[in-house]
């Protein structure tokens, strides 16, 4: 994958206006920002028990 340049981005936003309209950009957007969101709160709850895991893991075997 390449970097995208602003004339890429101009075409997809039109694209993207074209495909849902003025009025369900912003409902679409909200999605993508809650969907975002959730998957960065799984990620660190992954982390965060892969870290505790390992410390537990450390402390059984000192």
């Amino acid at each position: 994958m390449g970097n995208l340049g602003f004339q890429e981005l101009l075409i997809i936003g039109l694209v993207v206006l074209v495909l849902f309209g003025g009025r369900k950009i912003p409902e679409f957007m909200r999605g993508l920002g809650k969907g975002i969101r959730e998957f960065n709160d799984a990620k660190n709850n992954v982390k965060k028990e892969l870290e505790e895991g390992m410390k537990e893991k450390d402390s059984t075997n000192a």
